[in-house]
């Protein structure tokens, strides 16, 4: 898990610096910043009527070119990423957008009713009837409004002619829901289109006029006073400074979607002479947005990324005085890109990535919404309201810095741009698939080349293990262990007691079991070179001793390399038929039992020395194939698979992990070093 964190939060920082470096390429090419000021004289007409329609600003009648750049101005400072994402947005507007079909009075009730924290526009059909749009100019309608968040439906009364007469609606019309309290999940109003002309400006006009009736509008100084230095529910505040009828269709929307977590308030300053008061609390310039918290304020509009916009200012605005819905939805989004990073770290088949990506993001999601319960609990204790406002008030500080308006105009620019976010995402992937498979070759990890058929075979080992094998028994641990040089073995024993099933466990890790033959050398050499008092020695002792059966004479015919025995036979070098004698050099296996001699230097060096598989209770022969566990422990390969393919994944001696390396400590390998080898 922390392996993903930290790949998450390095591909963070790879997209914090591609935008920087994004940046940098348009400053070279254009010479010009995101923030950088246009001054709305140097548009044409066809780009100041863009910004206005994108701040929801009207206009009546054929408006002159000097008209519209006087409105851009009044409604605030106009940067170079809000006419970028303006004109981003002209372009593909062009694309239908996705408008409701109600189906019956319950469909409309559910959609428009009872959410209370939007806005709908409901073009209504009479039964027999044409619509009061036509097909045209209601998708340009839809078009309009959606940029600002507002909702739209149709309602056919022929599907539900008794609701409309319930309703009153026997003509085509328009209707609109609004919030109509400005506390959170208040009652919904309806208000009904009676205007005369059915184009789409004045229809847009009549709508912005409503949504605007319910934002404080302040025209005196002393209103001003008095709203400045009072103390209500609202801890943050938004105000607009400006010298216009009513606020922009963009302010007024977010007043209905921020519903009461923040206060929106209009200051018409069209007659004010004396603007002393307004400097004294730190505006400056006209207009202005100014965000009031019990921190201070802070002008919005200065940092990177601070348009006067929509969805720049939603940004903003969630990241100060955000809701536990948002926080939810943002740790949804990091736990399950962290869950995807499983598919490029884990190697081996393909259905294994998706097998293991499929299991990871379960586990993680469920954890998630498991680790929210308890949270959305304590924030009911009223004894934290404290905590919780500290809490906003550290979030408030950081989200006011530089650093905050980087991260947000990043959120803003990848969002607009999905394809850009999904390919460095996938490209992120493929570096850590990359270099993660490099370090398990380095590491002769035979995983990394098993495919789809081969991992699926072991997987349903796997399965039928776990669901068939009970594990062995806890009581009989050696004296001796090891719980000082790995206590997690302990707490893996005490969690899977008697006649629990097994955990799954793979049986790839097998076929990495060292393995290797069992030799046997000769323990009574022949030697030409040793001297002639031993050998008379040995000839004394031999007189005065009767020979044993066992050991042979000099008479005794050596036996060929060509004819080999079980057991062991002297055969000599340098003679082929004839007899053997003690000045000739003799190698090979002895014909006596007892001349017998493991070859220890045969064996891996952290295995110990023994002659005897414990699971079939016989000694090894002299080339039989053995195999080591992790432990050290040897046995037969054959009894010792059939043991591990059974579900004992454990050592038959000392109960150790059969599939977990073991660290030795320093006084076992000199014990072992030192260990007799006879």
């Amino acid at each position: 898990m922390w392996l993903k964190l930290f790949f998450l939060l390095l591909y963070f920082l790879v997209l914090f610096v591609l935008a920087r470096f994004f940046e940098a390429v348009v400053w070279y090419e254009t010479g010009i910043f995101a923030t950088q000021l246009v001054d709305p004289v140097t548009l044409s007409f066809q780009k100041l009527k863009t910004i206005l329609e994108g701040r929801g600003l009207g206009y009546s009648g054929l408006p002159e070119k000097k008209d519209v750049r006087e409105l851009v101005e009044k409604s605030g400072d106009l940067m170079e990423g809000e006419l970028y994402s303006a004109l981003k947005n002209e372009e593909e507007a062009s694309e239908p957008v996705a408008s409701t079909t109600f189906s019956g009075e319950m469909h409309f009730y559910e959609l428009v009713e009872d959410t209370k924290d939007g806005i709908w526009l409901v073009q209504v059909i009479a039964k027999d009837r044409d619509p009061l749009l036509s097909k045209a100019n209601w998708g340009k309608m839809v078009m309009k409004v959606s940029q600002f968040g507002i909702r739209t439906g149709t309602f056919n009364c022929s599907d539900d002619s008794r609701y409309c007469r319930k309703r009153g609606w026997l003509k085509s019309t328009l209707i609109m829901s609004v919030p109509q309290t400005n506390t959170s999940k208040g009652k919904v109003m309806l208000r009904e289109y009676n205007g005369n002309r059915i184009e789409p400006e004045h229809i847009f006009k009549w709508m912005t006029a409503h949504v605007a009736s319910r934002i404080k509008t302040i025209h005196l100084t002393d209103q001003l006073v008095d709203e400045w230095n009072k103390s209500d529910q609202y801890q943050v505040k938004m105000y607009l400074f400006a010298k216009l009828d009513k606020p922009p269709a963009f302010f007024s929307a977010l007043s209905v979607k921020f519903t009461g977590r923040i206060e929106f308030i209009f200051v018409d300053v069209q007659n004010w002479r004396n603007e002393t008061y307004m400097k004294e609390i730190g505006v400056q310039q006209i207009p202005s947005y100014i965000l009031k918290t019990p921190e201070g304020i802070y002008r919005y509009g200065n940092s990177t990324g601070e348009f006067i916009s929509l969805h720049a200012m939603d940004a903003f605005l969630r990241s100060v005085q955000p809701e536990v819905n948002d926080l939810f939805v943002l740790s949804l989004v990091m736990v399950n890109l962290m869950a995807w990073m499983d598919l490029f770290i884990t190697q081996g088949a393909t259905i294994k990535r998706f097998v293991v990506l499929i299991s990871t993001l379960g586990t993680y999601n469920s954890l998630l919404i498991i680790s929210w319960l308890p949270i959305l609990g304590f924030l009911q204790l009223p004894y934290l309201d404290s905590f919780y406002e500290y809490s906003l008030k550290l979030l408030r500080y950081a989200d006011t810095t530089t650093i905050a308006s980087w991260v947000r105009a990043d959120w803003s620019f990848y969002s607009s741009h999905p394809a850009l976010f999904l390919s460095t995402y996938l490209g992120h992937g493929l570096l850590i698939d990359y270099f993660e498979k490099k370090r398990r070759r380095n590491n002769n990890d035979d995983e990394i080349n098993a495919n789809n058929l081969e991992w699926l075979s072991s997987l349903w080992d796997w399965y039928t293990s776990y669901l068939f094998h009970p594990i062995a028994s806890f009581q009989n641990f050696p004296n001796e262990s090891d719980w000082d040089d790995d206590p997690n073995l302990l707490l893996e024993r005490l969690a899977f007691p008697d006649l629990w099933l097994h955990p799954l466990i793979p049986t790839d890790y097998i076929k990495n079991l060292p393995t290797w033959n069992f030799k046997c050398t000769c323990a009574r050499r022949c030697n030409k070179e040793t001297d002639a008092e031993g050998w008379q020695e040995s000839d004394g002792e031999s007189e005065n001793e009767p020979r044993s059966d066992a050991e042979p004479s000099d008479d005794e015919q050596c036996v060929l390399e060509r004819e080999p025995v079980s057991r062991c036979g002297i055969f000599c070098k340098n003679s082929e038929n004839g007899p053997c004698t003690r000045n000739s050099k003799c190698q090979g296996t002895c014909t006596v039992k007892e001349d017998l001699e493991p070859d220890w230097s045969s064996w891996p060096s952290h295995m110990l020395h023994c002659t005897e598989c414990v699971v079939c209770l016989e000694n090894f022969e002299n080339g039989c194939l053995v195999m080591g566990l992790p432990c050290g422990h040897v046995f037969h390969q054959q009894c010792i698979v059939v043991w591990l393919a059974g579900g004992r994944h454990c050592c038959p001696v000392c109960r150790w992990p059969s599939y977990k390396k073991k660290h030795r400590r320093p006084d076992q390998e000199m014990q072992q070093q030192q260990q007799n080898p006879h």
